[in-house]
């Protein structure tokens, strides 16, 4: 057994500031002996939507930025922002430190619930290249575990800019009434940090479980921590 942390230092890494609420709200709720530390790098999510693709540029990126990190004392580095997933990966493979993609504690909480053959797993994004970038890790998730979903994956679209103008409401209206068009699958994953906060906007549907980013990454952060 290792030795828990009172309060491990947690370096969380942002490419928009409307992901910083929700994660601070998670780990308020899930783990407040936590001492988050915020780094925003908000060129990021402008220079992805310029060049479409995660090419090699943006490893490097994240790397610099695991390794800021590091180098300031951080026990853990958790980044919020959804588009980057395979550049994290590649850029975390030497750190000893533990180092979470946004939407893998999500993708494995929802793999877990759609275990069976034949389910279907929805998800929704508010940022256009968010859903590439999904759809790869959950295709590599589901095979390493020898399963074959069903995946569907939407744009919402006008809901980050009614967000980035401070109209919270008709952000969270829009992904409920995506939400609400999703009925048929068995676990809805919302994509993206800064969708938590509609999470209470959409409307239950028996066996159809909506998971949150935040929540699921605090809590596995939380639990790679505590057993090291």
């Amino acid at each position: 057994m290792g030795t828990k942390l009172a309060h491990p230092r947690i370096q969380l890494i942002h490419a928009v500031t409307v992901a910083q609420g929700p994660i601070h709200g998670a780990f308020a709720r899930l783990w407040p002996e936590a001492r988050i530390v915020d780094l925003t790098e908000a060129s990021l999510a402008t220079d992805l939507a310029e060049a479409r693709e995660l090419t090699d540029a943006f490893t490097d990126r994240m790397a610099a930025l695991i390794h800021f990190g590091v180098e300031t004392g951080a026990d853990g580095v958790l980044f919020t922002c959804s588009a980057f997933g395979a550049a994290i990966e590649a850029a975390r493979e030497s750190i000893e430190i533990p180092v979470l993609k946004p939407d893998e504690a999500m993708i494995e909480a929802a793999l877990a619930q759609g275990a069976s053959e034949g389910s279907r797993i929805g998800g929704l994004a508010t940022f256009t290249p968010t859903i590439a970038s999904l759809a790869g890790e959950l295709d590599v998730a589901a095979e390493a575990r020898g399963l074959k979903p069903d995946i569907d994956l939407r744009h919402v679209p006008g809901a980050l800019e009614a967000l980035r103008d401070s109209r919270e409401d008709e952000h969270d209206r829009l992904i409920a009434e995506a939400a609400a068009e999703m009925t048929d699958v068995d676990v809805l994953i919302l994509a993206q940090f800064s969708m938590s906060g509609a999470r209470d906007a959409i409307a239950e549907v028996p066996g159809r479980p909506v998971l949150t980013a935040p929540n699921e990454a605090v809590k596995k952060l939380r639990r790679l921590l505590e057993e090291t």
